[in-house]
């Protein structure tokens, strides 16, 4: 798989069985919302965190460096609240081995939050 269709992977299993998700993440792997708002480390903390409730993850863009082998990407994920935000995932051996979001809990559609039509 390319790191693209893992990530495309990686949102489906959010969206389905969340705890599958962790499968597509090293055994080593750190799972980061800096400053340490989330930190997880290791698949197995990952499929606890992860769950078994659906939720929903939407990519709107996802690029890939060869060279770092670093994946980027934006996002809409919806659990209890609807966040829009970014992802840098590095990967070792065709899984996610670092996993880093920067999010912001937003109501707004992503196109009128991305573009700042939301702003009054």
């Amino acid at each position: 798989m390319t790191p693209r269709e893992v990530l495309q992977t990686i949102a489906a299993a959010w969206c389905s069985r969340p705890a599958d998700a962790a499968a597509y993440f090293t055994e080593d792997a750190l799972y980061l919302e800096p400053p340490d708002k989330q930190r997880y480390v290791g698949r197995a903390a990952l499929a606890e965190f992860f769950g078994e409730e659906p939720l929903r993850m939407e990519w709107h863009g996802l690029a890939y460096d060869e060279a770092s082998r670093t994946a980027y990407g934006e996002y809409t994920f919806r659990g209890g609240n609807q966040y829009h935000g970014v992802v840098i995932a590095t990967f070792r051996n065709g899984l996610v081995a670092s996993w880093r979001e920067y999010q912001y809990e937003s109501d707004l559609p992503f196109e009128d939050f991305a573009s700042g039509q939301g702003r009054s």
